[in-house]
């Protein structure tokens, strides 16, 4: 990711700032705060390591009225009318409503579930247990793909 920030020749120090950030579905620290920032340190100077990359884990359970309670809120949100944020809104009834919006969330799900699916398949495969139009029966994929997963020529 670095050296896509750089030009040649020029210093490590010029590196802009990176934000990792974990949305998570629980207070993973289980502490009751909103977020968590996580920096580096040195363990052997007790000096922070100061390299410009920063963490982020952010409590997707916290609910207050604060900006970050009601953007988790939203977060979790099945109807656009009960979030809190125009943006979000907006978003969330162009993916549910509009017809253009439900396509391309259709096809994001198909495609995940088709990974999905190729990757047990290639479990199934890789167990050399299961006969191939068993794997296409449970996978739900054609056998042919099957087929070609396992490198067997098709008829």
């Amino acid at each position: 990711m670095d050296i896509e920030n750089l030009d040649a020749g020029q210093d490590f120090d010029e590196l802009p700032d990176t934000y990792t950030i974990f949305v998570t579905e629980h207070d993973v620290f289980s502490r009751g705060k909103p977020f968590y920032r996580v920096e580096r340190i040195n363990l052997d100077l007790d000096e922070p390591f100061d390299d410009g990359e920063h963490i982020l884990y952010v409590n997707g359970a916290y609910r207050d009225d604060s900006d970050i309670g009601k953007l988790m809120h939203d977060f979790s949100c099945w109807d656009p009318d009960d979030m809190n944020f125009e943006l979000l809104k907006n978003a969330a009834r162009y993916y549910k409503e509009n017809p253009e919006g439900v396509e391309i969330m259709c096809k994001a799900f198909e495609e995940t579930r088709n990974e999905k699916a190729i990757r047990i398949a290639k479990n199934m495969i890789e167990l050399n247990q299961f006969p191939l139009d068993l794997i296409a029966q449970v996978t739900e994929l054609p056998l042919e793909k099957v087929q070609e997963l396992a490198g067997k020529k098709t008829a």
